[in-house]
């Protein structure tokens, strides 16, 4: 209840001081994506990083499966190319300003976790930070017990 809560409060003031302006405008990137319809992909990620942008606090991004497939490959370098670099060093001179003082800190941190999503957008998830997913988390190995990853029948 008490995470829950502050991550209420952090969001609404990520909300008020930028992060609505961020969302908006990856938002119309997604319309501008969807209608030239070669780039749909790219709108899609767009919409899906103005929702994390909305509200990010709360909420994680991971890989949506272990290794990408040749076309979100290709389509992650076209994007870093032509739009990825450019979000991504905007996110840094944005969050700058935000550490400057004691409430900026989370936003400026979550203005830099934008950063991975907005450099390679394609075959990514955003799930809240909470949900356990065990495809997405890395396992803990028990200790030298069986059934451990130190156990050699694995």
């Amino acid at each position: 209840m008490q995470n829950s809560l502050l991550s209420t409060v952090l969001n609404v003031i990520w909300l008020v001081f930028g992060g609505l302006w961020l969302a908006l405008g990856y938002f119309l990137a997604g319309i501008v994506c969807c209608l030239l319809i070669v780039t749909i992909p790219f709108g899609i990620a767009s919409f899906r990083i103005a929702a994390y942008a909305l509200w990010p606090f709360g909420r994680t991004i991971v890989d949506r499966g272990p290794t990408p497939g040749m076309f979100s490959t290709i389509g992650n370098v076209i994007w870093i190319l032509v739009a990825g670099l450019w979000i991504a060093i905007g996110h840094v001179v944005t969050a700058i300003p935000m550490f400057v003082s004691i409430i900026g800190i989370p936003l400026g941190i979550a203005n830099l976790k934008l950063i991975p999503v907005s450099l390679v957008p394609l075959g990514k998830v955003i799930v809240p930070s909470n949900a356990i997913f065990p495809q997405y988390q890395p396992r803990s190995p028990a200790p030298y017990g069986a059934g451990s990853s130190y156990d050699v029948g694995r």
